[in-house]
């Protein structure tokens, strides 16, 4: 559940400064609230707050009421990760006031959020053992071996394309042929950009959306991108040739393939209903907005390819802060709500992949198709790609947030606001990692 239009130049600066103020804070404030909180009607009052699309219906979340009638849930949701994050980081600040009784959480900020683990509540329970893939659980498990989130989805990613342009370009539209195209199980970042050649020579719309995410797919890919899994140490960005390398060939290709867009922004949505790209990166959580804003364009498909081997993009958890004022409930809640049938349904509403072993022998999920990639085995795709994900996820320390984010505002500089030259910006991503003080 991942969204990566983490913009404003400032936000660099500042993350190492929030964080250390979350580390302060957390040192005072790491007691829990004891009691419950009942609302006027005498029931107690559970909210949520989640961000895009966790899958959670009102119909879904009136299934839980409806057996503990006790219980009410008001769920927040916020538009991008990046609100939902500010909103989480600015009220662990302050000591939790104000947080939700149950938070999402994206993957990339868990291991800051290692740093504050007393702030959250330990989720471990015996319903939970067996539950997840390995890499999950871990990704969940504080440093001091406390389970602070329990996983939602993960984010197998695949190649989401518009099967009408591919034809009136003259490339193939059987999603089969069209992940051979893309280099089929071997499949390369150089072949994907070679078929965009290929395509913008035959057509006026841009292959790819956003430079953005072309450098989150490929990062994902990297196993130490910033820093040494060894010592967690920052890797010098100014010597970082790995990042530097995928930096300089997606701006290589960017002015020919790239719509140079900002996903989530509003340029992003009308792009979807303008023919503005052909492809995209397409982790399973991703075709629910694709399908939201793409209403009434009939083209689009899923191939099951991904270039540089497998991809994982995203994926989120469920805490319970402890400053939350219905702890006990709001870890029934979580536990309920993550559980391999819930999760099932969550795919079906928003196509939220479950990250929970029992639900990939599912009928449910195994044969599950989308309508609106005519009629795409949705099911079987994301299995297959969350097959070809590497078992040992990468690494990704307490600084990883901070320094990832510098990188992308210099990439957003060139292609997006195109106010600097890709050089310039990069000198740029260099003085901003080494303002965080390392």
């Amino acid at each position: 559940m991942f969204s990566n239009p983490r913009s404003r130049r400032l936000t660099t600066v500042v993350a190492g400064a929030s964080i250390m103020a979350l580390a302060l804070s957390a040192c005072s404030s790491d007691s829990d609230a004891e009691g419950t909180s009942t609302n006027a009607d005498g029931k107690v009052e559970l909210t949520i707050a989640t961000f895009n699309n966790f899958g959670y219906t009102d119909e879904l979340l009136a299934e839980y009421t409806a057996a503990n009638p006790n219980v009410v849930i008001k769920h927040t949701k916020a538009a991008k990760t990046e609100d939902a994050r500010s909103n989480l980081t600015t009220k662990l600040a302050a000591g939790g006031d104000g947080l939700a009784d149950i938070e999402g959480i994206e993957v990339d900020w868990m291991p800051e959020l290692d740093m504050i683990s007393t702030a959250f509540a330990d989720l471990s329970d015996p319903e939970v053992e067996g539950r997840y893939v390995d890499w999950k659980l871990a990704q969940g498990t504080a440093s001091d071996g406390t389970l602070i989130g329990l996983g939602t989805d993960i984010g197998p990613a695949a190649i989401c394309y518009r099967s009408d342009l591919f034809e009136a370009a003259g490339l193939p539209t059987d999603p089969a042929e069209v992940a051979e195209l893309l280099g089929g199980e071997d499949a390369t970042w150089d072949e994907y950009f070679q078929v965009g050649q290929q395509f913008v020579g035959a057509s006026d719309t841009a292959w790819y959306d956003s430079s953005l995410a072309i450098m989150q797919g490929m990062i994902g890919q990297v196993d130490a991108a910033y820093e040494d899994p060894t010592t967690g140490e920052p890797t010098d960005l100014s010597a970082n040739t790995e990042v530097k390398g995928i930096y300089d060939s997606i701006n290589a290709v960017a002015p020919d393939l790239s719509a140079h867009l900002d996903q989530w922004s509003p340029d992003w949505d009308a792009a979807f209903q303008n023919s503005g790209f052909a492809t995209m990166l397409c982790p399973a959580w991703m075709t629910g907005p694709i399908e939201e804003r793409a209403g009434g364009v009939d083209g689009w498909n899923v191939a099951d390819v991904f270039p540089g081997g497998g991809g994982n993009w995203g994926g989120s958890f469920l805490t319970v802060p402890k400053a939350g004022k219905n702890v006990e409930e709001a870890k029934k809640l979580a536990l309920w709500l993550t559980a391999p049938e819930q999760q099932i349904k969550a795919f079906a509403n928003a196509g939220t992949f479950p990250s929970q072993v029992a639900a990939y022998e599912d009928e449910t999920l195994t044969s599950a198709t989308n309508d609106f990639f005519n009629d795409a085995p949705v099911g079987q795709i994301f299995i297959n790609r969350s097959n070809a994900v590497n078992p040992v996820p990468p690494f990704k320390g307490q600084n990883y947030f901070a320094i990832h984010q510098a990188v992308q505002d210099a990439l957003k500089r060139v292609d997006v606001e195109q106010t600097q030259q890709p050089d310039e910006a990069w000198t740029q991503a260099v003085s901003d990692f080494n303002n965080l003080g390392f």
